[in-house]
Order: structure tokens, then C-alpha cells, then sequence
């Protein structure tokens, strides 16, 4: 049994986005909190905007639930980055407990997977849930530094500048988080680096399959069924695995990457980052389903398990995803 059945239904009661300059003229642009002009936000490295970027999607989702930072109990965050420095170094702000998160582009919903059982254990009363990443930082340590000017080959992704954060708490007004099932890891034996939704895509109908499974839930529960980063390639791969299983989601599946970037722009297979399905949630998908434009929705980030050292070694990329089952 993967699936977690949160009892008393703990509810995510603020959050805040934030995303660079590319990602504000995209297609969710008007759902997020804070946009940039300049993707290094007053910073003098890529890193330390990154860094700042998520300190500051801490400090807004605090002050959006009308809250103080002594309120908090414990962030739990993640993103991309050697050691997780962004997530580190941005929580080093706050008093509170941390705990450091990484399933790659998966670390969001392994986020609120955490908090929400912490909160409905009953074990803590408020936990601070947020990813990240950056474009220029994430290409030079998983691929080639900006400066060669390396040709983007179809099925790569734009990694996603921007990021979000959610405050799950035991009482308050919010979306309510019913259960969550954890992902396993999945390799199919793709080694293109370039190629991450072929990497997630199994990973990704596996969870959703169990999840239907464990849930008894069908697709037609949902009025979304949101992938993290697969792309439009590995949306198609992750449609058609989970049709062999059974389970049409045609009607009901939108993929994070997809959303973030305008459809005429040269993002070949769109979005992809630990800031990517947090952005997107935090801003866009929370504000439906405030409004009750969208009563219940399946968020399911997806990760590719790789590192430059075990790319360079020859291995494949093992791919992990985690659902997560929220309510308006």
C-alpha cells in the first residue's frame, strides 16, 4: 500500500509563486504573485537569485496566511541544485525546524506528501511546503555552461525560473489535501539527458495507476489530473501507458510543463524544473480551486533521478513521481 488517507483532511492555506522574466509572459502570468524583469533578482550568481527567489515565496505565503514566521513549525523544501543550497541557505532566514527534500523535479509533491502527514498525525500544526529552480544554474550543473552556447536538441525542456511555496496547517480556510500515494522509482533505461519526459513518463503512470487502484478513484473523479514536467513528448508517453492499463485521462490531463510557456514560443517540449509544478500550483491551480472553478484535482510532480556525476558513468535516468489528492 502506497496510498496515505489523511483523516482530518489537513488544508493548505496560503501560498505564494514567484517566476523570472520568460515564465511572467507566459500563459499562467497573470495567476502569479511576484514577477521579475532581471532572472539574477539583484543577485550576483544565478544561485543566489535562486536562493532569494524561494526566500521570498517563504516570506509572502507567511504573510498571505496572515501569519508571522514563530508560527511556522517546519519547512520542508527542495530544489535542484548540489546539497539542495537553495532550499538551505533561503530557510536559514527562519527559526523554525527544516527539512531538506529532493526527488528532483518530484520534490514538491514529496513536500506536501511530508507536511500533510506531519499535520494530520497531529504531530505538527503548521509546516511550510516549497521548491525551486533556475534555468541558468540548473544547465550549468546538469549539462553545459551558458557561455558555450550548445544547440538545444527537440526533446529538450526549458527549465523553469521561478518556484512557490504552500502553508498546510491543521485549521484555517484552504484546499484540502484527502490523500497523497508515493511514487517508486521507475527505470525504463533512457539515458538521453536531454530527454527527461521519456525518463518520467513511466515513473508517472505507475503512480497514477496505483493510485486508481488503491483509491478506487477512476479519472473521471478528477477535474484535472496534472502531470509535473513531462513535456508534450512525455505526456503523450504517459497517456498512452496508462491507456494500456485501462484508464483514459485524455479528457482530464494537463501537464505543468505545458502550461508555463506560450504555445508559439521555441521551448520545444516546454517547461520542466522543481520550480515547475509549484509555480504553476501555487499560483494558477490554487486560485481555481479557491474560486471553485476546479473541485478536485490529482497534482502529481514528476522527477528524474540523474546527476551529471552518474550521466558521465554511463547509468540510465530512474524516474520518480507522487500524487497528491487536493479538494476545494
Amino acid at each position: 500500500m502506497r496510498t496515505v488517507f489523511f483523516k482530518n483532511k489537513p488544508k493548505i492555506i496560503a501560498t505564494s509563486s514567484i517566476a523570472g522574466p520568460k515564465e511572467s509572459n507566459g500563459s499562467i502570468a497573470g495567476y502569479i504573485e511576484t514577477t521579475l524583469d532581471d532572472d539574477m533578482y539583484g543577485e550576483n550568481t544565478f544561485e543566489k537569485a535562486e536562493t532569494k527567489m524561494l526566500f521570498k515565496v517563504f516570506e509572502k505565503t507567511i504573510q498571505n496566511a496572515k501569519l508571522t514566521p514563530e508560527n511556522v513549525d517546519v519547512i520542508i523544501a527542495g530544489d535542484l541544485l548540489n546539497q539542495i543550497i537553495s532550499a538551505t541557505f533561503a530557510s536559514r532566514n527562519f527559526s523554525c525546524g527544516f527539512l531538506g527534500a529532493y526527488n528532483a523535479c518530484a520534490t514538491f509533491t514529496e513536500a506536501l506528501t511530508l507536511g500533510a502527514t506531519l499535520v494530520d498525525g497531529g504531530y505538527l500544526n503548521t509546516v511550510l511546503c516549497g521548491t525551486s529552480s533556475h534555468f541558468s544554474s540548473a544547465e550549468r550543473q546538469y549539462r553545459y555552461p551558458l557561455e558555450l552556447g550548445c544547440t538545444r536538441p527537440p526533446l529538450s525542456q526549458w527549465t523553469v525560473t521561478g518556484g512557490g511555496a504552500s502553508l498546510i496547517a491543521k485549521e484555517g480556510k484552504g484546499v484540502k489535501i484527502i490523500n497523497a500515494t508515493v511514487g517508486k522509482i521507475v527505470d525504463f533505461g533512457v539515458t538521453d539527458t536531454n530527454n527527461m519526459g521519456a525518463a518520467m513518463a513511466p515513473a508517472a503512470a505507475d503512480t497514477l495507476i496505483t493510485h486508481f487502484k488503491e483509491t478506487g478513484f477512476t479519472p473521471d473523479y478528477y477535474d484535472l489530473i496534472v502531470s509535473g514536467d513531462l513535456g508534450a513528448f512525455g505526456s503523450r508517453i504517459f497517456k498512452d501507458l496508462v491507456w494500456e492499463k485501462g484508464f483514459d485521462i485524455e479528457k482530464q490531463h494537463v501537464d505543468c510543463g505545458e502550461l508555463v510557456y506560450n504555445i508559439c514560443e521555441q521551448e520545444y517540449q516546454g517547461a520542466s524544473g522543481a520550480g515547475c509544478s509549484s509555480l504553476v500550483f501555487n499560483s494558477y491551480l490554487y486560485r481555481k480551486l479557491l474560486d471553485g472553478k476546479l473541485k478536485r484535482i490529482l497534482l502529481m510532480a514528476t522527477g528524474a533521478l540523474l546527476s551529471s556525476v552518474s550521466s558521465q558513468q554511463g547509468e540510465s535516468i530512474p524516474g520518480i513521481a507522487h500524487a497528491v489528492c487536493l479538494e476545494s
